[in-house]
């Protein structure tokens, strides 16, 4: 079997076809389920106004070669899908086709892992060339020190094209993914969506643990990490700004206008080099005992709406309960998890209507994954999901 590294070009060009993802034709993992809404807007007049398509993207699967892998991941992605979509698809290939080893994996999977991340932003590189060529020649056209408001005024058409090519090249996603081969899990982030893992202690009490880290400018390690760099942060600000570029992520996937062109931020500028990093953070593997109920992967959206809409200081253990809820009294993982995001998105739009401060609201793109390992779902509708109590260890 070919791996990335053997296929060469065609093979990539086979694999990243956004018509449709290779991941396509790889077995769904039937214990898992995945519930989502788009982005949504109040208009002036409070109404709401839904966008077709999100920005998150989900990939729940399995690939047999030498043990059955279960890949889970959750990208969300930021001016656009497209990376999101890329990054799922080349994050796949790189692990599923890279054979992970039946025995003594815990250190050869950190390395895939962490080569599967480099590998996006390696070949996402490789694929804004052209767009970054095009940038430079119209930046060569404008004069030396030119302001931008008298550029847009006596470069109308050149500023317009960078724009549109700017907006292309600020297309970013961040990532969260779970890996499962033989009750050993692996889990890895950059941004700030979460995976989730909820497990019983010995007195039946269930417990949520959170191996992903956010990466933001609540995250001290991140804050440390960029005032290592030259840049001032203070009170959750960056240089007196509260996003950083086009996001609020302190690490994600692709994005080349806060990577390479970072210095054209002024929040960024001052940094003596990159600022926003892929590298992700790593853990596992986790062995995976009859004690752990279930795992949830949480997209940014998703944990912001809880948060806003109950006040909570405890957003992962008010998920946990309500996934917990719906467990009890949905028949499928997936209607468990839309039942989740429909009430959260529910309980958003009630409080901002309570409030009367609806109108210019956003939403944002909300997404969840379930995958159940060891919690019993007495409505469950087939005779696997019935089995699930006693089969933590099964896909």
């Amino acid at each position: 079997m070919p791996t990335i590294l053997e296929g060469g070009p065609e093979y990539n060009k086979l694999i990243f076809n956004y018509d449709r993802s290779w991941t396509d034709d790889l077995p769904v993992c039937k214990v898992s389920g995945v519930g989502y809404l788009t982005r949504q807007r109040y208009d002036e007049l409070g109404q709401r106004r839904d966008e077709l398509e999100s920005e998150d993207i989900s990939l729940r699967c399995c690939y047999d070669d030498a043990g059955v892998v279960w890949l889970y991941g959750l990208f969300n992605g930021h001016n656009g899908g497209e990376t999101a979509r890329f990054a799922r698809d080349r994050i796949a290939a790189e692990i599923l086709l890279g054979q992970l080893p039946t025995t003594e994996m815990d250190q050869a999977a950190k390395e895939i892992i962490q080569q599967s991340f480099l590998s996006v932003e390696g070949t996402y590189l490789e694929t804004i060339d052209n767009k970054l060529l095009q940038r430079a020649s119209l930046l060569l056209q404008l004069p030396e020190g030119i302001s931008h408001y008298d550029a847009y005024q006596q470069y109308p058409q050149i500023i317009e094209k960078l724009k549109e090519l700017e907006e292309e090249l600020s297309c970013g996603t961040g990532a969260s993914i779970a890996i499962l081969k033989n009750n050993r899990l692996y889990v890895a982030n950059v941004g700030e969506s979460r995976v989730l893992l909820c497990k019983t202690d010995k007195d039946e009490v269930l417990r949520v643990i959170q191996p992903t880290v956010d990466h933001n400018l609540k995250n001290l390690d991140e804050v440390m990490r960029l005032t290592n760099l030259g840049l001032k942060i203070a009170d959750g600000k960056i240089n007196g700004n509260r996003t950083i570029g086009n996001q609020s992520a302190t690490r994600c996937l692709c994005n080349y206008m806060i990577k390479g062109a970072y210095k054209d931020y002024e929040e960024l500028s001052a940094a003596s080099s990159e600022p926003i990093i892929a590298e992700p953070h790593i853990v596992g593997g986790i062995s995976i005992d009859s004690s752990y109920r279930f795992m949830m992967i949480a997209s940014p959206g998703l944990l912001k709406t809880l948060e806003e809409a109950t006040g909570t200081n405890q957003v992962n253990k008010e998920l946990a309960l309500l996934v917990v809820e719906q467990l009890r009294v949905q028949s499928t993982l997936t209607g468990v998890a839309q039942a989740v995001v429909d009430h959260i998105a529910r309980i958003y739009h009630d409080t901002y209507e309570a409030q009367d401060n609806a109108i210019g609201a956003t939403r944002p793109n909300i997404m969840l994954m379930i995958r159940n390992f060891n919690f019993a779902m007495p409505n469950a509708i087939t005779e696997q999901q019935h089995s699930w109590n006693g089969s933590y260890d099964q896909g």
